[in-house]
């Protein structure tokens, strides 16, 4: 069969047929994908390669892709693959505000297990299992209130938007901290002469009203998280109550 009619990976069958010679016995999609979030884990995303996952399971690089085609399907399958991990209801609830947090949250702590889900260059939808499951959930949870589609999906969108917009954010800093060894609160010490320099220049009003004002970034994460969250949910309730 021809590799255009495997244009996604979820129609590739998950093992090459065998003649002759060929992929060790034992090996299978599933050891790969392992392999591969363990490394992306440990490593970053930037050092999971073929090369690295052969060497992991000590078989071939050229074993490899009969399995998995190229690295963009491997991505794809990692993601669907911690997907898995998501523990949500069968069926939402009637309460569609606690079934969005509950999913919010869950995000979060996943993407925080696995901070390279956070550096993944986003691109088109995913239609693994996994992701499917979570995606039928979430907009299952509104469902009911007669928007159409196109609503629907805008309304989810921003919900997604806000969860994942703060998990970037809150993983680019824990990443800068690793590297840098300085965290938010040092870096936030180390920018006072700076901010003190702006501030008292008169150019940036709005600036130095957000520095004197503001207690944001002192705030612990999971308060920040849950006060945005909040605000999304309460803009969601604005529309679904219309």
């Amino acid at each position: 069969m021809a590799d255009e009619e495997y244009a996604s990976i979820w129609m590739r069958p998950e093992a090459p047929l065998r003649r002759g010679p060929g992929p060790r016995r034992g090996l299978s999609r599933a050891d790969i994908v392992a392999a591969a979030v363990r490394i992306a884990d440990e490593e970053g995303l930037e050092r999971m390669s073929m090369r690295r996952i052969a060497a992991e399971l000590g078989t071939g690089v050229m074993t490899l892709y009969h399995y998995v085609p190229n690295r963009d399907d491997l991505v794809e399958l990692m993601v669907d693959h911690v997907a898995g991990e998501v523990e949500l209801p069968e069926e939402p609830s009637s309460d569609w505000r606690a079934d969005l947090t509950l999913t919010a949250h869950q995000r979060r702590a996943l993407w925080l297990r696995h901070p390279w889900l956070a550096t993944r260059t986003p691109g088109h939808p995913i239609w693994g299992p996994n992701t499917l499951r979570q995606q039928e959930f979430v907009l299952g949870t509104l469902a009911r209130f007669g928007l159409s589609v196109d609503e629907l999906l805008s309304v989810v969108g921003l919900f997604s938007g806000y969860v994942e917009g703060f998990i970037r954010n809150e993983v680019g800093w824990a990443e800068e901290a690793r590297r840098t060894k300085v965290d938010m609160q040092e870096w936030i010490r180390q920018s006072e002469p700076y901010a003190r320099h702006l501030t008292e220049s008169g150019k940036y009003p709005m600036f130095a009203r957000i520095l004197a004002e503001t207690d944001t970034l002192r705030l612990e994460a999971d308060t920040r998280f849950r006060f945005g969250l909040d605000r999304v949910l309460d803009s969601i309730a604005a529309v679904v109550g219309r």
